[in-house]
């Protein structure tokens, strides 16, 4: 695009586009995480035949994600947002049909792949949040942010919910009824991939560079960006305390939510069906089990991104840390809830909904302040990053959570997640503290800086 071009273009009117494409994509790319997060341990301990790996699908996807987020985060600084996100959501969608193949061939070996690929399609969906602010002013990053983060809900609530419609469809093409979820998910990120390819030009990030050159009078000279590492994006968050506490707000936020969320199907399948449903040939046998479990996931996925909005206007308005600071206090309030209520599915299902606002709070919160809390040529790399360690921290908690389930049960696991949410929130406090000192006298609080 020439500079004349890009001046003749309106950035707040492709920012407004741009949210909108952002927002239909995650729409439809969602029912696909709603799907596999729903019955993904239960598919792994029959197709296994063993509880040992019921965590396996959650950590594959998450390490999945992990290891894809910074490669796409390079791929969209030398192609743009428009092809690292649409090349996520193809490989999603291979990884939705391949779940489908591992169900009609019984192969665990293929439902672990097919998990993997579907871990590209999360790590570009996470990416998605970061383009929706690109082009974004200062005082409407957390708005636009969160309107993306928001976008996500339908479609990741229906997904757990497309159990009985799936296994009805499923029928129809001759599938596994357990298999029929996955088609929806194929066909969301099918069209979530063909309406970013065709619609998000120009690219919000390839723009916004243009236009900070065109503002020092360079024209176009200079658009190729550095290769990012993560030693340099490491680099970069640690020249910021802000973005050094943005970066652990987010990561303890993901692995704490991921650690929870993976094994409560599991412990609410053993509360209502026993026990013995735990074994293989049990899981996916019961429609009813598997409908109370997709309801309580559901409601999960919608506290995790149905106040998205409100999240990002406290982030805007109340500040980044405050809304930091919400957050993990919810994360530690949820996990109390869940873990000393675990007789009761639902104190089991209140708690997994304070989880998913508390992660929502941080998660967008802590997104917004570390965007603009590092150098503009650092940016997407550290955005690459934060993603990489939002992955492991998942992959950690994913892995780790099915051990600790079987040494210290539900509660015990709910109780060892805690440690992380009340370090962040401590960390925030003392943050939020220092900040006030320098101004106590004017009666003023400074803010984060946009």
């Amino acid at each position: 695009m020439t500079t004349t071009s890009t001046t003749a273009l309106d950035p707040q009117r492709v920012q407004r586009r741009t949210v909108f494409l952002l927002s239909s994509s995650q729409l439809l790319s969602g029912i696909g995480n709603g799907a596999t997060l729903s019955i993904g341990s239960l598919l792994a301990v029959d197709l296994s035949g063993s509880e040992a790996w019921a965590g396996s699908i959650t950590t594959v996807l998450t390490l999945a994600a992990a290891i894809a987020a910074l490669p796409l985060a390079r791929l969209a600084e030398s192609r743009g947002r428009r092809v690292g996100l649409v090349t996520g959501l193809v490989a999603a969608m291979a990884g939705a049909l391949l779940i489908i193949a591992s169900v009609m061939g019984q192969s665990f070996v293929l439902l672990l792949l097919g998990a993997a690929f579907l871990g590209l399609g999360t790590a570009a969906n996470l990416q998605a949040r970061f383009a929706a602010v690109d082009l974004a002013e200062p005082e409407h990053r957390g708005r636009s942010l969160s309107t993306v983060v928001w976008a996500i809900t339908i479609g990741a609530v229906a997904g757990p919910n497309l159990i009985q419609p799936g296994a009805a469809v499923g029928s129809a093409l001759g599938l596994a009824p357990i298999a029929g979820p996955f088609v929806f998910s194929a066909a969301g990120l099918f069209l979530a991939a063909v309406l970013l390819f065709a619609g998000l030009r120009p690219d919000p990030l390839l723009l916004s560079r243009r236009l900070a050159l065109e503002a020092k009078g360079e024209g176009d000279a200079g658009t190729q960006t550095a290769r990012g590492t993560v030693r340099s994006g490491l680099r970069a968050v640690r020249s910021s305390p802000l973005a050094m506490l943005a970066l652990a707000a987010v990561v303890a936020a993901h692995g704490v939510m991921v650690a929870v969320m993976s094994m409560t199907p599991l412990h609410l399948q053993q509360l209502v069906g026993g026990s013995h449903a735990g074994h293989h040939g049990g899981t996916t046998d019961s429609t009813d089990a598997l409908v109370i479990i997709g309801i309580t996931i559901s409601l999960h996925i919608a506290g995790m991104f149905a106040l998205s909005p409100l999240w990002g206007w406290l982030t805007d308005k109340a500040g980044r840390l405050q809304t930091i600071a919400m957050g993990h206090g919810l994360l530690l309030v949820a996990v109390f809830i869940a873990g000393f209520g675990q007789h009761e599915p639902v104190l089991v299902t209140a708690g997994l909904i304070l989880l998913g606002l508390g992660w929502s709070a941080a998660t967008i919160a802590g997104s917004t302040l570390l965007a603009e809390s590092v150098a503009a040529d650092a940016r997407v790399t550290v955005q690459g990053v934060s993603d990489t360690l939002m992955g492991a921290a998942g992959a950690v908690g994913g892995a780790t959570s099915g051990l600790l389930l079987a040494w210290i049960g539900y509660q015990g696991l709910n109780v060892a997640s805690s440690v992380l949410a009340a370090a962040v929130l401590a960390l925030a406090l003392v943050m939020l503290a220092r900040r006030r000192a320098p101004v106590a006298g004017n009666g003023a609080m400074s803010q984060p800086p946009a």
